[in-house]
């Protein structure tokens, strides 16, 4: 029991939780994105079960310590540069996603009618399918900065469990805000593009770090957090000038 006042181990739980919280809001505005092509009311169910199944994920990659160190290996090497299995899952979970938030911003922009989008809705199976083939490489990335900054296996998969916790019960209001706000869309769309470009140059050897992309991501929430409040206000101010010529037009009609 001594682990109980070994303050380092505190810390590296600490510190581990808020890295996998951060590094987990790459999967949970995918997953938000991706439930929201099903009928309201299963996308909710998609959204636990994505975020379950990328739980399991995570701590089955974890329990394969020695098969993740060994994935970032080299195989085989392009033009003298080394490519390692962990390589080409980033660079095609880096495609797929510029795959997926290009069409959805297409689709978006051409303005489909309620009942091609309708028709153009995903199955159930094939949301979860969808958000299976991200986990592997969401939680990949994970799981390697977990081994790189602790020792401890159950603080490694503790830290792992309470930042999925946390995702699950943040995932239901994010969606709900994505879907209500059309601007806020193509924002999480246009993170979609980065993170996929970010995991090809990762994967093609260019290391980007996180901290750059998570501070551009910050500053366009930023801006967009505040062009919601500058509309809000001003619809606030139209009703309520609506209001007082709507009272002044009946005092002189009186």
């Amino acid at each position: 029991m001594d682990w109980l006042t070994d303050p380092q181990i505190w810390a590296s739980l600490v510190t581990l939780t808020a890295l996998e919280i951060v590094l987990g809001i790459d999967n949970l505005v995918f997953i938000a994105i991706v439930a929201g092509r099903l009928p309201p009311e299963r996308q909710n169910a998609a959204r636990q079960v994505g975020l379950s199944l990328a739980l399991i994920t995570r701590l089955a990659l974890l329990a394969s310590i020695t098969w993740i160190i060994g994935l970032t290996q080299p195989v085989f090497a392009i033009f003298s540069q080394p490519v390692s299995w962990r390589d080409i899952v980033l660079i095609a979970g880096g495609l797929f996603l510029l795959y997926k938030g290009t069409k959805e911003i297409h689709q978006r922009l051409e303005g489909e009618t309620h009942e091609k989008t309708r028709s153009a809705r995903t199955s159930f199976t094939g949301v979860i399918v969808q958000i299976m083939v991200l986990d592997i490489v969401f939680s990949l990335d994970s799981v390697i900065t977990a081994v790189g900054m602790a020792n401890t296996f159950w603080v490694m998969a503790t830290a792992i469990i309470i930042a999925v916790v946390i995702m699950l019960v943040a995932s239901r209001p994010l969606a709900e805000f994505v879907e209500r706000h059309p601007t806020v869309k193509m924002l999480a769309l246009s993170f979609l593009l980065l993170i996929g470009m970010t995991l090809i140059a990762d994967g093609a050897g260019f290391h980007v770090p996180r901290g750059y992309i998570y501070a551009a991501i910050g500053f366009s929430v930023l801006v967009e957090a505040l062009n919601q409040l500058s509309a809000r206000r001003r619809r606030s101010s139209g009703a309520t000038r609506y209001w007082g010529e709507s009272r002044q037009g009946d005092r002189v009609e009186r």
